[in-house]
């Protein structure tokens, strides 16, 4: 999710003026009302229900009503002591200023008065908040303070008009274009109070004096993009405060992806959380899952009915009670022929994280049960938000590893659960070697050095990252400083992929480390001091290239969700980038870049039309309307419960180009074929033959593309030789002369695929 560092229980405000509120902090969180609910004495509802140790003795309670009980005292729980949206910091705060001695001493009035503005903001009580702060503002012109104070107060108030400013538009009145940068016609505000007043505020703090630079860099990017609310950009933007209008172009054309989800029915409000799309009831069509972190809002399922449209059915497929939920990801545990799917729970909240996840048993029809406990995933929680599926052990079915979140709050470390074959699971992370023991942000599979067997890739916050190269006999071997992997230090989401067709794979690991200044300079064209991203290059040999700055993708970055696909169809996977942080004064575009024939990135956001600025988490790349290109669904919202927004999809507008996609089916390897590989050869109008190489997987580490894999094929209409390779069985089968613009589905062993579906788009279209 979206922290710049783990936040502890009880001090969870924004970047504030760290210095004057230290001695307040300590005060805050050490005298406490012992009968207000607290954050740092959780109860521990994971201990309350977990199975007996004896387990002869006290037969396992089934999942569902396990889990159901312990979500609802979660629920309850949470409200109050969750650091990012519960009511506890709220209630302290508001009881502190009725407090005599507070309000006897105007230090400690001034400092209550601006801790409760700015979590009553964060809350949602925006007009509260805002008399809050102006309370504060008033106060702090009677005393002596520091003008990093003065800044951060009238900073704030100027943030609380910008947040009202979105409540009264982009979410009163809403429309697909709403924060949608750059903003243009329905995104310009009507209601323009809000703006004006961030306006005036921000310009009051940019007049003070020794104001700490991130925050008049903040100020300055706010500034723009209020006036840009306005429809005043970039002419009423005050001189010396201008972000150029390049800032918000692309260096090339590119058409429009328009934003549909209102019309689909799918434009959920929620916080931040995860998003699936695959087929969930055997239909052949995508259907759309997603979740949400907030412990109050149940997951959601939209039922594809097979003409570009959705029908939601939640309560039918029996997740109206699956409540909570940052990331979800799926596969096929059981070997069944229908997709199961991984609720992931707790993260950035440490020993208040103790939330179960949900194993998901998809029923054959797109319904189902819980089997967390049956399963053997339900005896000990940790907080967490990543997973990744693989057959690592090469026994034909699918092992998941959960990584958690070990820091100085809770020892958490990394789970390896082996499947058994029998619908069950053991934690084998410690005999293995991959407990990590680190903050663990994202988790990927990938056979780095073709050896038939699957490494795990691990990206941890605040720590050396780790490759746990597989060794083939149960056992894993940390090679990420030797194969040239650990950094960046401070990173989120990763994926691995083959992003230049050479046939070896790759890895991106995004940074996270950017802050709004970093941005600023940048689109300013001065160069920044952040850590970069790691875009590495794989030799095929478990050795690793970071050419992020050669191929264009050494800019800033504040990633959370991401994934990657093929936008136009010419083979090479492009990749989109949701970004943000808790901090809700932290508003970046979303970003979206082209890859250019597998040797250089262009950064094609704002043409687009992805430039987003609400927080963007679960990505996927997926052709919902099954018209042969690939649309893009994006989960938004943030921590704070005035950071809700509303889902995102991205209709590709189509660029002319072919394509193939392929369904496999494992019988010897796992059924959902996650691990395979596949190359596809073709030619193009008289060109030199051409390479595209798959592997299976959804994605990246935070969103979930379909298991079925999409090839764009440039201007080809036949696949000259079509090569699947199975990793467990170690057999490739060929088909040769594959048409273009069909989906096929591959059995393993079989000799010839099936036909699923082909193309009724007349080939002039393309």
């Amino acid at each position: 999710m979206t922290v710049p560092r783990p936040l502890q229980p009880n001090l969870w405000p924004p970047r504030i003026a760290r210095c004057f509120l230290a001695i307040f902090f300590i005060v805050l969180t050490s005298c406490g009302d012992p009968s207000e609910p607290s954050a740092s004495k959780p109860v521990n509802v994971a201990q309350e229900v977990s199975p007996s140790t004896d387990e002869a003795a006290t037969p396992i309670e089934p999942s569902q009503n396990a889990i159901n009980r312990q979500l609802s005292e979660i629920r309850k729980q949470d409200q109050v002591s969750n650091p990012f949206y519960g009511e506890a910091n709220i209630r302290t705060l508001r009881k502190r200023l009725k407090d005599p001695d507070i309000r006897s001493n105007p230090g400690l009035t001034l400092q209550t008065l601006m801790l409760l503005g700015i979590e009553e903001v964060d809350f949602g009580n925006l007009d509260a908040g805002i008399a809050r702060l102006k309370e504060a503002h008033e106060l702090v012109g009677l005393l002596d303070a520091p003008n990093t104070v003065r800044a951060q107060i009238i900073a704030s108030l100027g943030m609380a008009y910008f947040r009202l400013a979105e409540n009264d538009n982009c979410c009163a009145r809403y429309a697909p274009e709403s924060c949608i940068v750059p903003l243009q016609g329905k995104a310009i505000h009507t209601v323009r109070q809000g703006s004006e007043q961030a306006i005036h505020y921000f310009a009051q703090a940019l007049k003070l004096k020794e104001v700490d630079p991130y925050l008049r860099m903040k100020c300055v990017w706010l500034t723009n993009l209020a006036y840009m609310t306005l429809g005043d950009y970039p002419h009423k933007v005050p001189k010396g405060l201008g972000i150029p209008p390049s800032a918000f172009q692309s260096p090339i054309a590119f058409p429009k992806f328009k934003n549909i989800a209102h019309g689909l029915g799918v434009d959920h409000s929620n916080l931040a959380g995860g998003a699936i799309m695959d087929d969930f009831d055997g239909d052949d069509d995508l259907d759309l899952v997603t979740s949400s972190w907030d412990t109050s809002e149940f997951m959601n399922y939209h039922e594809n009915k097979g003409d570009g449209t959705f029908q939601e059915r939640s309560e039918s497929a029996g997740l109206n009670n699956m409540m909570g939920g940052l990331n979800i990801v799926q596969a096929d545990y059981d070997g069944d022929g229908d997709l199961d799917i991984l609720v992931l729970r707790g993260a950035w909240m440490g020993e208040l994280g103790r939330h179960p996840n949900s194993l998901l048993q998809n029923q054959g029809n797109g319904t189902f049960i819980d089997r967390t406990h049956e399963a053997g995933l339900g005896k000990v929680h940790y907080p967490t938000q990543t997973a990744a599926w693989a057959d690592y052990d090469n026994d034909g079915d699918l092992d998941v590893f959960i990584g958690n979140e070990t820091d100085g709050r809770i020892a958490a470390p990394s789970q390896l659960f082996q499947n058994q074959g029998d619908g069950t699971f053991i934690d084998v992370a410690q005999d293995a070697g991959v407990t990590n023991d680190r903050y663990t942000k994202g988790v990927v599979w990938g056979d780095i050095d073709g050896d038939r067997y699957p490494d795990l890739i691990v990206s941890n916050l605040f720590g050396e990252n780790r490759l746990y190269h597989n060794l083939g006999d149960g056992t894993f071997e940390d090679i990420a400083s030797a194969a040239g992997i650990d950094k960046p230090i401070r990173s989120f989401p990763l994926w691995t992929w083959d992003f230049n067709n050479d046939g070896n794979l790759d890895i991106f690991i995004s940074a996270y480390s950017a802050r709004v200044g970093d941005f600023v300079l940048h689109y300013l064209g001065h160069p920044t001091k952040v850590e970069p991203s790691g875009h590495f290059q794989g030799d095929g040999r478990g050795a690793f290239t970071n050419v992020a700055r050669a191929d264009g993708l050494d800019q800033p970055m504040l990633t959370m969700g991401s994934n990657y696909g093929d936008l136009n169809n010419d083979g090479y996977l492009d990749f989109y980038l949701g970004t943000g942080e808790p901090d809700i004064s932290v508003i970046l575009p979303n970003m979206m870049f082209l890859n250019r024939g597998g040797e250089h990135f262009i950064d094609v956001t704002m043409a687009g039309g992805f430039a987003h600025l609400q927080k963007g988490h679960s990505v996927a790349f997926a052709d919902f309307d099954e018209d042969g290109d690939q649309d893009i669904f994006e989960q938004m919202g943030g921590a704070k419960r005035v950071d809700k927004y509303r889902d995102s999809m991205y209709e590709n507008p189509g660029f002319g180009n072919h394509w193939l996609k392929v369904k496999l089916i494992g019988t010897v390897s796992n059924r959902s074929g996650i691990g395979a590989r596949i190359h596809a050869k073709f030619v193009e109008k008289g060109e030199p033959s051409r390479s595209v190489y798959r592997h299976i997987s959804s994605g990246g580490s935070f969103g979930a593309n379909p298991l079925r894999e999409h090839i764009g094929l440039g201007k080809a209409t036949t696949v000259l030789r079509l090569e699947i390779y199975w990793p467990t069985s170690n057999q490739r089968q060929i088909f040769k002369n594959v048409a273009a613009n069909q989906f096929i589905e591959v059995t393993e062993g079989e000799p010839q695929f099936r036909v699923i579906a082909r193309s009724t788009i007349p080939e002039s279209d393309y």
